[in-house]
């Protein structure tokens, strides 16, 4: 049970405070708690930089986010953990779109991949369509194992 909370944190770049207070958060919501971690993660804006190829990993897609090189709905935002909601636009700011990372992650990526995302490579926009289902989210954690680790 451990380890499988260790590769949830450590595949979504999140220390154990922050991962501890995401699983409190998704056990005072409705529904299954351990989909809707795995969503809370997976709405983190630094998570939906890298799906969208905007960086080629999720560190970079940190790095990224917290050097002011990303915008939703057109404002910078440059902290990593900001919730982004359905409907929100994830773009590239006007002046990083020439930045070498940023093209040379977004020339060899599928945008297909993730049906909860849509991507405008012309404005080198996303669009967070929907909250993904949990068989969307290509990520090997069983979940239920984290929810009965913090359920001790």
């Amino acid at each position: 049970m451990l380890a499988e909370k260790q590769k949830a944190k450590y595949t979504y770049g999140v220390l154990e405070k922050q991962f501890r207070n995401m699983f409190e958060k998704a056990a005072r919501m409705n529904g299954i708690t351990g989909e809707i971690l795995l969503q809370l993660l997976e709405n983190r804006l630094d998570n939906v930089v890298y799906r969208l190829g905007i960086a080629p990993t999720r560190a970079a897609a940190r790095q990224l986010v917290g050097h002011k090189h990303i915008t939703v709905d057109g404002k910078v935002v440059n902290i990593p953990s900001y919730s982004v909601k359905p409907g929100q636009l994830v773009g590239v700011r006007e002046r990083s779109k020439t930045l070498e990372v940023i093209d040379a992650s977004l020339s060899g990526f599928n945008h297909s991949k993730y049906p909860w995302l849509e991507w405008d490579n012309a404005k080198k926009v996303g669009k967070l369509l929907h909250t993904p289902e949990r068989a969307d989210i290509p990520e090997n954690i069983k979940e239920h194992l984290i929810v009965e680790l913090y359920s001790k």
